[in-house]
């Protein structure tokens, strides 16, 4: 009789570098923010500032309700600044959960978790969410689909990379 090796061990909480998963949220939703922008100037004709402003009304009407929906598709500080904390908010949380899903995998397979894990997202976003929030649907385009895969890959990358650096400067 074949002797059956052990389960693998549960994710160790304390492997988690929380630290570094909030810093790679943060900064791979900057980077997202940034290729999503450039996508839309490179292929859509007039596109910024207005699909920009579009989706801060559509992200911001998650707390401000349907009265920020566009139209107009134009610029407002409340709700841009609405819109940005929910950006980041989620990019965190994100960030925190592939963490520890990621924590103890190397990094060609922690960076094909983090792609996958951004189209995850997409789906979840543009599809389980459109149940609470419809307008969401309006999104659902190749440059969103992307986006979210950077975000994913980036978030991995980022997370990996500080990580790696806090374990080294602990010696």
């Amino acid at each position: 009789m074949a002797e059956r090796s052990p389960p693998p061990p549960p994710v160790n909480m304390t492997s988690v570098n929380w630290g570094a998963a909030i810093a790679a949220g943060i900064v791979a939703g900057i980077i997202a923010t940034g290729v999503q922008v450039t996508l839309w100037w490179a292929f859509l004709e007039n596109a910024v500032p207005w699909y920009l402003n579009r989706d801060a009304r559509l992200t911001a009407a998650m707390l401000m309700g349907r009265e920020v929906l566009p139209p107009p598709s134009t610029f407002d500080w409340n709700v841009m600044a609405i819109a940005t904390l929910i950006h980041f908010v989620l990019s965190i949380a994100y960030g925190l959960i592939l963490a520890s899903l990621i924590s103890r995998l190397g990094v060609k397979v922690s960076l094909a978790a983090g792609l996958f894990y951004g189209l995850g997202i997409y789906v979840v976003n543009m599809y389980g969410m459109t149940l609470v929030f419809p307008w969401f649907s309006a999104v659902r385009d190749w440059i969103t689909a992307v986006t979210h895969a950077v975000f994913g890959l980036s978030l991995a990358g980022i997370y990996k990379a500080l990580s790696r650096h806090h374990a080294s400067q602990k010696f």
